[in-house]
């Protein structure tokens, strides 16, 4: 079974919306990529500015009378950097000649990303030779980097035109042609995927609690015919989820467990469960407010699930797909779950809570106990779930834990291929010793302050019924302000993944 299965991480960059045109023009052969219709006639030759890849000799001997030029722009064709040459024939109207672009060692999906933005809005083709999986990764870093998040802002309508508040309009972004050879359905499915999941995290949780969370979630069934359905509030302990229901419970919106299910019934089953804590004030472990700041990102593990159900939906994967995703709001109330609090749990295990802020393995225990219950050939979880794999990787690398070394190591060479990687962390059996509890089967924290991110792990694998592969990812998931142009081109992330 082969899935290619991509959705990339949460940097804020795009417009809420939508597609990508892809149109292709009359007389040749090439694909234009822009969010909205552009107007392009003729020849492509006559009507598009190059974008030059070059290296420093290039520079001395094709373009030796431009020296001048680019000592005063101070480029000197270091891979990441670009110079905008000016045609210097007088009947040119002062326009471009070209673009050129610092030639890395290969091209990848972030090698066009940054200039996607910042270019002046004209038609630009590529001026090299490139295999189908160099173009289709160009053509998908250029629409991501065209991201932008500006819901709550007023528009500014000598930029959009209209005043529409629509992003990216054609009239004031690059557009670029790409040959036929382009993967325009992949590029479509993976733009739309990876903007439902950055407009879900940089969305506030006024307009993001649990209850909008779930309405996300049935619009993206409704487009993709999934089967949809919840359970919410007190109906938790009716139907036995009483981790999520206690770590939820505080919230004026109710926790809720969000059950999506895809595709034909005899396709081999995948499952994907994500963490959806929409805001987390830490509970009465209260978070300081330099970490609170960032969390209405905690919910980015189930954007992220959503997002690759998108993917998997717009590609027709041939997978019966199921996600979960345990949508709540740790607050603080009178009802809210104390430190100290023993819990029951779907396994039937009772949890003692050491830390009211380590909820979201809380949630997760419930979910993946009932994912993995129907033995599904794969099991995937996503969640913001540690600071200790922040610490142990940084933010561009995504921690990967795995029960199965060919499940794992075939992650890991996928991310390589989409220019996604993540790293292995190790489920260091001897470390579970460090969640014994003398109350209960099992604490929700680490006895110490090291390896969190491994307690954590061991912590869900509890939950996971033996003979399922599993692979948890713990993420990072910027929001708005961390990332300059969409994913890691833009600088920094993304999670996309092709599993096989």
């Amino acid at each position: 079974m082969k899935l290619a299965v991509e959705a990339r991480e949460t940097l804020p960059v795009g417009d809420g919306g939508g597609l990508y045109w892809a149109t292709f023009c009359v007389s040749r052969s090439y694909m234009v990529l822009s969010n909205s219709a552009p107007s392009v006639s003729g020849s492509v030759p006559g009507a598009v500015v190059p974008l030059r890849f070059v290296q420093p000799e290039q520079l001395r001997g094709e373009y030796g009378d431009r020296q001048a030029w680019f000592e005063a722009c101070q480029f000197s064709a270091k891979p990441g950097t670009h110079c905008l040459l000016p045609n210097l024939s007088p009947s040119s109207g002062g326009e471009l000649e070209a673009v050129l672009i610092g030639r890395p060692k290969s091209f990848d999906v972030w090698s066009l990303a940054g200039l996607a933005q910042v270019l002046p809005p004209r038609v630009y083709g590529l001026s090299v030779e490139l295999s189908a999986a160099e173009a289709t990764a160009l053509g998908l870093g250029w629409r991501l980097g065209q991201y932008r998040f500006d819901r709550y802002k007023q528009q500014d309508n000598s930029k959009n035109g209209d005043g529409s508040g629509n992003h990216n309009n054609g009239s004031s972004v690059p557009t670029l042609v790409l040959p036929q050879q382009t993967d325009s359905a992949y590029i479509e499915a993976a733009t739309a995927a990876t903007f439902l999941v950055r407009d879900l995290i940089n969305t506030p949780v006024n307009d993001m609690g649990p209850a909008e969370l779930e309405a996300a979630a049935r619009a993206l069934a409704a487009e993709h015919d999934m089967e949809i359905s919840s359970i919410v509030g007190e109906a938790l302990l009716g139907q036995n989820y009483p981790m999520i229901h206690a770590v939820g419970r505080a919230s004026a919106s109710p926790p809720r467990l969000i059950d999506l299910h895809w595709g034909p019934a005899d396709a081999p089953k995948v499952t994907l469960v994500g963490k959806g804590v929409c805001f987390d004030t830490g509970g009465l472990n209260i978070k300081a407010s330099a970490g609170m700041k960032l969390m209405k990102k905690d919910m980015g593990g189930a954007a992220q699930v959503l997002g690759l159900a998108k993917l998997i939906a717009m590609l027709q994967l041939p997978v019966r797909l199921r996600v979960l995703v345990a949508a709540v709001e740790n607050s603080i109330d009178g009802n809210a779950v104390r430190p100290t609090d023993v819990m029951a749990t779907r396994k039937g295990i009772t949890v003692e809570n050491n830390n009211t802020d380590a909820e979201g393995r809380l949630v997760l225990g419930d979910a993946l106990w009932e994912a993995s219950s129907e033995q599904p050939v794969l099991l995937v979880d996503c969640a913001t779930l540690t600071g200790a794999a922040r610490v142990a990787l940084g933010t561009e690398l995504p921690a990967v834990f795995c029960n199965d070394p060919d499940t794992a190591a075939a992650l890991k060479a996928a991310g390589l291929r989409v220019d996604d990687p993540v790293w292995e962390l190790p489920l260091h059996a001897p470390y579970r010793s460090m969640l014994e509890s003398k109350v209960a089967d099992l604490s929700n924290i680490g006895n110490g302050s090291f390896g969190g991110a491994i307690t954590a792990g061991l912590f869900l694998q509890e939950f996971v019924q033996p003979k399922v592969k599993w692979i948890h990812l713990d993420l990072w998931l910027g929001i708005c302000g961390v990332c300059p142009v969409g994913l890691r081109g833009v600088r920094r992330w993304g999670c996309g993944r092709c599993m096989s």
